[in-house]
């Protein structure tokens, strides 16, 4: 399964600084952040290719993107106590 979604808090990150083409500048940059352990807020990065999935699924969001968007949502809840 491919990864769409990438999450990063509490001193760990799914990415690294390495990955701006996929996460993105400030993406990759929160990711490093958080590894390193610079206090950020939780949160998730969704991959810059889903832009691309987007638009050709005629604007809907794949199945497998929404699914892992809804975990990370999920796991984000629970760190926030939600």
């Amino acid at each position: 399964m491919k990864k769409y979604v990438y999450f990063f808090g509490g001193g760990t990150a799914d990415g690294d600084g390495t990955m701006k083409d996929l996460l993105g500048g400030k993406g990759a940059g929160l990711a490093e952040m958080s590894r390193t352990g610079v206090p950020v807020p939780p949160g998730f990065t969704i991959t810059t290719e889903v832009c691309n999935l987007y638009f050709e699924n005629d604007g809907k969001v794949p199945e497998e993107v929404d699914r892992q968007m809804r975990e990370a949502l999920a796991k984000l809840e629970e760190m926030m106590g939600q």
